[in-house]
């Protein structure tokens, strides 16, 4: 009997929003969930004249299509949970005709799929409920590099911020944000989650978990903290999504090549186990595979710095590896800022450390298969906190989490209900000053915010640099200021993402700090009185109300 692998199909990125359902019961522990118990059933494959039906020999039977690469059913312990609306899961939004070949190799099963620029291949191993999946794109022939598993409605609770109900809620925006009656805001794109914060998201219904574990995203685009789909639910199904390179929010161009193992894994309703996770999966049962593109273990190298000097102990930080083939990442620790990322693509990569999301340093670096990079205490100074300030308005950490709808936004559309008035003015050393001013502004929605702050005599007698740092920007969107009657020029708009990140959940783009130079003669020479700096959106483009030219801070600081 041949053997079959079930790997989700090819579909393009529906909508996924937050993170799983919260698994409920004890996470599946010491690599329980990659073997099962006793099983009846033999481990192999049949061909049903339209599909390849793997059998894994534990709990888990999937359909491939043979004509198509779909994975057409995924039955766990005897109930289908595959396919919803008449279509099934796939890479893209589905290949079509393709030409789909399956082996055994031992333990293993095998199914490639093959369709123009994209081959996808399907894994399943003896004993195991999970199916290994691997995408290789060569060009950007497709728009988008995406896996979506469909799920039957009614299989999951239907909560969470990616969840709504279309026979109960209103769209409110590009067909694809919708609000509830309760005033809450739900959509796909709502995940509140960046790619450095998750290992895996999915659904638990208690007795059965179903999940999509991520990928190193090693040829992914958008570094560490990307924020994309992740999974959705409504009353029509719900959807799982591997997102390796999609347009909305996307800071980087797209890199081609094999991507994966991503895995789809069926536990009894805990979470995946951890050894399945990228950073922990053990991979050398797939060299001897021949998938295309696949370099193992022996072919890659590992960078290990000793530490960082003059981090700032509030701030996590992060040490991103890049180069137009294949990124990476890792935590500093605390303290020391010691790091280490292993399993790397032999190269040369720009090495950019991140205080919170901010660059602070950048190098470069080589990687050598089979050998280790060590570096010795990399000097942080590029911090723009350094600079001494007569005020600040939050810091620089290239987030907008200090001010006011900043978290909410990242699941929640900026009409929510939940919101805090977006208009209103703040005056430095009133207290709570960035929690009262507004994460985004909009040219249609809260433009001419004031600040109001009062100077020495000092202070008042000289020239100061006015700083204002953002993290994206929508429709070419960005900061023109008046202080008192001083107008500043408009400034250039810098490069952003072109798509409307900020009614998507990511404030990610290209951080950037406008730089304005205010003479003296600007400044109240009376010492009593407020000097008021206004911000207006500037753009000669953008729709209405949050669809307008926006953008959203960093920081804001007056410097001495």
């Amino acid at each position: 009997m041949s053997t079959h692998k079930r790997h989700l199909t090819r579909r393009r990125v529906l909508g996924a929003s937050a993170l799983g359902v919260a698994a409920t019961g004890a996470a599946v522990a010491g690599g329980a969930g990659l073997l099962s118990s006793a099983s009846a059933a033999a481990f192999g494959y049949q061909d049903d004249g339209r599909n390849y039906v793997v059998d894994t020999g534990s709990s888990l039977v999937f359909k491939v299509s043979k004509t198509t690469g779909d994975l057409t059913s995924l039955v766990y312990k005897g109930k289908e949970y595959e396919g919803y609306g008449g279509k099934h899961s796939h890479v893209e939004s589905g290949l079509g005709a393709s030409t789909v070949t399956i082996k055994q190799s031992g333990p293993t099963i095998l199914i490639k799929v093959v369709h123009g620029a994209i081959t996808q291949w399907y894994a399943a191993r003896s004993g195991q409920n999970n199916v290994y999946l691997w995408t290789n794109k060569a060009d950007a022939s497709f728009t988008a590099t995406r896996y979506i598993v469909r799920l039957k409605p009614g299989m999951f609770p239907n909560t969470g911020s990616d969840a709504w109900d279309s026979t109960r809620d209103k769209i409110i925006e590009a067909g694809d944000v919708w609000r509830s009656p309760d005033g809450t805001t739900h959509s796909k794109h709502y995940s509140g989650k960046r790619t450095i914060d998750y290992d895996y998201v999915g659904f638990t219904a208690g007795s059965v978990g179903l999940w999509m574990v991520r990928s190193n995203h090693e040829k992914a685009s958008g570094g560490p903290f990307y924020r994309s789909l992740l999974r959705h639910s409504n009353d029509g199904g719900a959807g799982l999504y591997e997102i390796l390179h999609y347009n909305e929010a996307q800071t980087e161009a797209e890199r081609f090549g094999l991507q994966g193992p991503y895995v789809i894994a069926l536990t009894d309703g805990g979470a995946p186990s951890s050894s399945l996770f990228p950073a922990n999966l053990d991979t050398s049962w797939v060299d001897g595979l021949g998938i295309t593109g696949w370099v193992g273990k022996a072919g890659r190298g590992k960078v290990a710095g000793v530490g960082l000097k003059g981090m700032d102990a509030k701030y996590p930080y992060t040490v991103g590896f890049a180069n137009a083939d294949a990124q990476y990442w890792a935590k500093a620790a605390a303290g020391t800022g010691a790091f280490s990322c292993k399993g790397m693509l032999p190269g040369t990569y720009t090495l950019t450390v991140h205080k919170g999301e901010l660059a602070v340093h950048t190098e470069s670096v080589k990687v050598t298969a089979g050998a280790t990079t060590s570096l010795h205490t990399l000097s942080i100074t590029g911090d723009p906190s350094a600079a001494s300030a007569v005020w600040r308005l939050g810091d620089w950490d290239g987030t907008p989490g200090e001010f006011k709808n900043a978290e909410l936004m990242t699941y929640a559309h900026p009409s929510d209900g939940r919101a805090a008035k977006w208009t209103g003015n703040v005056t430095i050393g009133g207290g709570s000053e960035a929690a009262s001013f507004p994460a985004y502004m909009w040219q249609d929605v809260n433009d001419g915010i004031l600040v109001y702050f009062k100077l020495t005599k000092a202070q008042a007698a000289a020239a100061h640099t006015l700083r204002v740092g953002v993290t994206d920007a929508f429709a070419g969107g960005r900061p023109r200021v008046t202080v008192n009657d001083w107008v500043s020029a408009i400034p250039t708009a810098p490069t952003q993402p072109s798509t409307r990140s900020l009614t998507t959940g990511s404030y990610r783009g290209n951080n950037h700090s406008f730089t304005f130079n205010v003479p003296n003669s600007a400044w109240k020479t009376d010492t009593s009185q407020y000097n008021v700096l206004k911000i207006n959106i500037v753009s000669g483009s953008g729709g209405t109300a949050y669809l307008s030219a926006g953008t959203s801070f960093d920081c804001l600081d007056l410097l001495t």
